[in-house]
This record gives C-alpha cells, sequence and structure tokens, in this order.
C-alpha cells in the first residue's frame, strides 16, 4: 500500500510541477510577444508620425517659399 501511494504522490506532485512551469513558461512566452509586439507598433507608429510630420513640414515651407516669392515681385 505504502508504495501504491508514493508513486501516485509522486505522479500528481510531477504533474502539479509540470503544470505550473507550463504555466510559467506560456506567462514568459506571452509577455515577450506582448513586448514585441508592443516595439513593432512603437516603431510603426513612430515612423508614421515622423512621415506626417516631415510632409507637414515640407508643405508650411513649400507656402512660406511661395508667399516669399510673391511678396518679393
Amino acid at each position: 500500500m505504502c508504495i501504491q501511494t508514493d508513486r501516485q504522490t509522486d505522479r500528481q506532485t510531477d504533474r502539479q510541477t509540470d503544470r505550473q512551469t507550463d504555466r510559467q513558461t506560456d506567462r514568459q512566452t506571452d509577455r515577450q510577444t506582448d513586448r514585441q509586439t508592443d516595439r513593432q507598433t512603437d516603431r510603426q507608429t513612430d515612423r508614421q508620425t515622423d512621415r506626417q510630420t516631415d510632409r507637414q513640414t515640407d508643405r508650411q515651407t513649400d507656402r512660406q517659399t511661395a508667399k516669399f516669392k510673391i511678396l518679393n515681385k
């Protein structure tokens, strides 16, 4: 009886340990994936914002240059 009980206890303990390890690994993987996705999204957003800012700056500069040329005629 003792041997069977020990084996059952060992199996249960092993299963619990496996589950805990799996959960931790899953959480770590999820966090890493989230971080990578966040970084990619941040980079894309930064690029879009940079492009928009560049376009706006270019338009303003073009307008100012055009006004300056008209005023100096």
